[in-house]
Parts: C-alpha cells; structure tokens; sequence
C-alpha cells in the first residue's frame, strides 16, 4: 500500500494575504495604509511614504510525520513611524492571523512577541512577533 503524494501550500505567502485582507479598512489610525509584503523593504527610511510596512517571513517549517500537518514559524515585523505604533500595529497583526482559518492556514496560536527593536540600517522604531500556524495537507495523488 503506498503514501499519497502530499504538499503544503505557500504558508508565507498565505499570511501575507490574511494580513493584506484584513488590514483593509481598519479603523485604527496606526494600521491606516499599511503594506504587506514577504521582503525586507530597500528604502526603510521615515520618510518613505510606504510606511507603515508589515513584513511575513517563515522561519521554521515542521511537517507531522504522518503529513497530515505541518506547524511553521511566522514572523511578522512592522516598519512603523514611532515605537508605539509599531507595537500597536505587531499586536493587531498576531490577534488578526489568531483569529484566520483558511484553505492554507488552518489554525494559528500566538508566538512570541511583539518585541521594540530599531532597524540597524535605517534607524527606523519597528515592532516583531510570531504565530505558530498549522497548515493543511493538499494531497496531489
């Protein structure tokens, strides 16, 4: 008896989506026009009209052995005008992905975070944390 052939979707790009989405009309003034990507931005400077910006990035990636999950590490960082908004905006984006379930994401629990730091580069106040995200199998044969 032979395994069906098993994969997991794009679990980096699935949560930028989820944080593209809901971010989308947001009533508070922190989130208002954030960018969602899976890059580091090149110009992270404060005076870039694209902040704030939210990055997804996966950091780890653990398949059940039985590939019926796999449970990944995203971390999301926000890029943001001071301190306190980065941080306001890092909190809203874990509770928005705690709260998504979808064909790719199936469950999300909070990581760590949000944790200030500076950006080395650009001197720039942002904001980091993580989910643990379960991602659903797609059986392909």
């Amino acid at each position: 008896m032979s395994r069906p052939l098993v994969v997991f979707g794009d679990v980096q790009a699935a949560g930028a989506g989820v944080l593209r989405t809901a971010l989308a009309g947001r009533p508070e003034p922190y989130a208002a026009g954030a960018a969602v990507g899976t890059r580091v931005p090149g110009d992270r400077s404060p005076e870039t009209q694209h902040l704030p910006y939210v990055l997804v990035a996966k950091d780890s990636d653990i398949p059940h052995p039985s590939m019926a999950n796999s449970r990944c590490t995203l971390r999301i960082t926000v890029w943001h005008a001071d301190p306190d908004q980065a941080h306001d905006l890092a909190m809203l984006c874990q509770g928005l992905m705690v709260v998504h379930s979808g064909p790719v994401i199936r469950g999300v629990r909070p990581g760590i975070g949000p944790l200030p730091a500076v950006d080395d580069k650009s001197g720039v106040d942002l904001s980091t944390c993580t989910v643990l995200a379960n991602v659903r199998p797609t059986v392909l044969a």
